[in-house]
């Protein structure tokens, strides 16, 4: 099982009297938190320690369902060790909303939240707020959440452009977060470790100074928990307006020498390019293909196996991770797969039969992804499911035209260019 050694720290900064953030690492039992408070005066402190302290706990309880995940990864594990990390931070959002209603002048209290649960070799995200967690893997940033504020939901409908966000009235202002109301939608995301894999969650105070990017730069091709320091630092010399927190997760199976020179497991790397290389799935984001991978499930078959069978009908594609496979239909063989190659996609649309057989020539490992789990992570994440909609529009109108072309083609060499010729299905 891969070793997770993990550091945190925050800082007051250069402008504040007091510190309102509040971060917790529990390295044996796998939880990690990051709170940013609100509400002025000691009440955001007061918010940020609550809410860390009623998760903590929360999902302490909550072993068991994770433990469960870990030695088998079911749907129906999976489905309730992420529901229990969302009813957890529910939870909280009410408990936090309740103390805030004790008292009239802490009425207007809260806090953003961000947690990792470690189970086995995955790991659950949970995010409410403007905090963040960025995934450093293969000596690239990539950013795992997005900012639950007016600006970024300004930039997502096309308002304002992103370099116009620091300049933005409504920079700070939070759709979402725990306490200011009873209830709260969370985020929530399962991402596979592989070794050399570093984990960043951190607060405004850091994150306002330092992108995906500048992260990069900062971390260097080797970060190592030793460098949460450096980050603090590097937030108090741009400017330090406001309290800083970091928490920094290194994963390797022997300690930080050996985890910045650890390869990734093949497996993991050929899943995750496996699904950035779909056509279908090219134009997400890093943090959206991470979501369509945790929906996704392993399947191995043996040589001569048959994976899929012409005429039955089907509800999921396949991608080839390894192995070799052929593709027949009545009989007749009409192409050969290798890693990268995929099939099946048109039965995430609707439920036709196959139209052809496809089995494994030698040993091979695939990837399932089904059309109700596809559908289920669209409705949660309804820009996804607009880029995967888009995405098939484009394959199937591709395929349209070509379908055309070859019809046209067809005409002209049995009865000669015709008269008036108009290409067929509208094209």
């Amino acid at each position: 099982m891969i070793q997770i050694n993990a550091r945190g720290a925050s800082d007051v900064g250069k402008q504040r009297k007091n510190n309102e953030d509040t971060i917790v690492v529990d390295e044996p039992g796998g939880i990690f938190l990051v709170a940013d408070g609100m509400g002025g005066h000691d009440h955001g402190e007061v918010a940020s320690r609550a809410a860390v302290g009623a998760l903590h706990q929360k999902l302490s309880a909550a072993r068991s369902v994770f433990d469960r995940f870990r030695d088998d990864p079911s749907d129906a594990n999976r489905a309730a060790a992420v529901g229990a990390v969302t009813k957890a931070v529910e939870e909280t959002c009410a408990h936090v909303y309740e103390l805030g209603g004790s008292g009239t002048s802490k009425s207007r209290m809260g806090s953003t939240l961000d947690a990792i649960v470690r189970v086995g070799d995955r790991l659950i995200l949970a995010h409410v707020g403007d905090g963040r967690i960025y995934l450093l893997r293969r000596k690239r940033c990539y950013r795992l959440t997005e900012d639950h504020t007016l600006v970024a939901e300004q930039i997502k409908a096309g308002l304002i452009k992103e370099a116009d966000a620091e300049e933005s009235a409504f920079k700070g202002v939070l759709t979402r977060a725990i306490g200011t109301h009873r209830s709260v939608k969370v985020d929530t995301l399962i991402l596979d470790l592989s070794p050399g894999d570093v984990l960043l969650m951190c607060s405004d105070g850091l994150h306002r100074y330092a992108d995906a990017e500048e992260l990069q730069r900062l971390l260097g091709p080797m970060p190592t928990v030793a460098m949460v320091g450096k980050l603090i630092d590097h937030a108090n010399a741009s400017g330090g307006v406001d309290n800083i927190s970091a928490v920094l997760l290194e994963c390797g199976p022997g300690g930080a020498a050996l985890t910045a020179t650890l390869p990734m497991s093949q497996s993991a790397t050929s899943r995750i390019e496996a699904v950035c290389a779909l056509p279908m799935f090219q134009h997400l984001s890093y943090r959206e293909q991470v979501a369509v991978l945790a929906v996704a499930r392993p399947r191995t078959y043996a040589a001569g196996q048959t994976v899929v069978k012409q005429g039955e009908s089907g509800s999921e594609m396949f991608v080839i991770l390894e192995g070799k496979l052929v593709v027949e239909r009545d009989g007749v063989k009409i192409a050969e797969l290798g890693p990268g190659g995929h099939f099946g996609e048109m039965s995430i649309v609707d439920d036709a039969h196959r139209s052809a057989s496809v089995k494994a020539v030698t040993r091979a490992e695939v990837l399932s992804i089904g059309q109700i789990e596809l559908n289920g992570l669209m409705r949660v994440e309804p820009v996804l499911g607009v880029k995967v909609l888009w995405s098939i529009v484009q394959v199937l109108s591709s395929r349209l035209r070509t379908a055309s072309a070859e019809i046209i083609e067809l005409q002209m060499d049995h009865a000669g260019p015709p008269t008036s010729l108009r290409p067929p299905f509208g094209a």
